[in-house]
């Protein structure tokens, strides 16, 4: 499709504009190109670039931008992933520091991804609906407060602390935790609320303050059967230039708020995908046309997946991110894995 000089000038603009932000221009070229070329054939090459749809033209200068469609046929021809071996052992001595939660990897690395990329990182967890509890564990803090950990049969925690609205003894937390123990294991994760229902009569005859552990309890529950979904970077959508329109980072921050739709944006064949712009037919999955998503899975139990995404101008330097996300992913697996093994 492209002679070997139009692939080079191509890539070049790709590359220059996802650093800059600025319109390349030929003149600007004839510096970064490493053979000799006159600026009247750099202008005809991105003329033609621009006829088969790779390069476009903004209202403010003669240079040109790659555009979705251009962005599309780099990352599916051209792209060479990079991550030099220092990033590597930079991330690995991170999470060798000391040891983290299997949740507190996988929300370091979201914050990690945004730091290195500038942009915004979002975490889906491993969906809990399809776990069912196994074991309750409560910590009493104070006649106020008490720290909850629920445990699945995958393997999977989540602490809550609660703050009661009204004193509540140690006995009773203890009951309640003895009940719900004996009532709840093994129930699935998105049938607990209700069951919680049915068991309320039985907790009212044994425990003094039923009522305050029964909202507590059901509050926590709901909230662990929710989409898990971590978001770490947001500001940084401030600083890349397609964001200064305040609509556009309207929608942006609206979007980040949208756990369900992150749950459509993650249903996808292979390990890493890439959406550019507004490529879906899915018109509950429209992005605009200058914001990007990369998506990278990371395994754990059995099917049990989680997903790690960049959100971002389309102006992203997909090679760094694309091998960064699949790094984090591959570290996540094998922090899972020891863990596992470790247990």
């Amino acid at each position: 499709m492209l002679t070997n000089r139009q692939i080079i000038i191509f890539k070049t603009i790709v590359d220059e504009f996802t650093k800059t932000a600025e319109p390349v221009g030929s003149k600007t070229l004839m510096d970064l190109l490493d053979f000799s070329c006159s600026s009247a054939t750099i202008r005809n090459e991105m003329a033609t670039l621009e006829e088969l749809g790779l390069l476009e033209k903004t209202h403010t200068s003669s240079g040109r931008i790659p555009s979705s469609y251009g962005y599309r046929y780099y990352v599916e021809n051209l792209m060479e992933k990079q991550l030099d071996e220092g990033v590597k052992h930079s991330l690995q001595k991170v999470f060798r520091e000391r040891h983290y939660s299997m949740d507190e990897v996988v929300k370091k690395s979201c914050d990690i991804l945004s730091q290195m990329t500038s942009l915004t990182s979002v975490v889906l967890g491993p969906d809990s609906k399809c776990q069912t509890l196994q074991h309750i564990q409560v910590f009493p803090i104070s006649q106020r407060s008490a720290v909850a950990v629920f445990i699945t049969d995958h393997g999977h925690t989540e602490n809550k602390t609660f703050q009661f609205d009204a004193n509540v003894s140690v006995e009773d937390i203890q009951t309640c935790c003895h009940l719900l123990n004996d009532k709840l294991a093994g129930t699935p994760i998105s049938n607990i609320v209700e069951r919680m229902q049915e068991i309320q009569p039985l907790l009212a005859i044994h425990i003094n303050r039923h009522e305050v552990l029964f909202e507590a309890f059901i509050h926590a529950f709901m909230k662990f059967a929710s989409d898990n979904v971590y978001c770490s970077g947001q500001s940084n959508m401030l600083y890349q230039p397609e964001f200064a329109d305040i609509e556009k980072l309207k929608r942006m921050m609206k979007m980040l708020e949208d756990s369900s739709l992150w749950r459509q944006l993650a249903s996808h064949e292979g390990n890493v995908t890439i959406r550019i712009g507004n490529e879906s037919n899915n018109e509950h999955l429209q992005l605009d046309d200058d914001v990007a998503v990369v998506t990278s899975k990371f395994k754990l139990h059995g099917d049990e997946e989680g997903q790690l995404m960049i959100v971002g101008p389309t102006r992203m330097q997909y090679n760094r991110v694309v091998a960064l996300m699949e790094y984090m992913s591959k570290v996540i697996e094998d922090m899972y894995r020891e863990e596992q093994g470790g247990g």
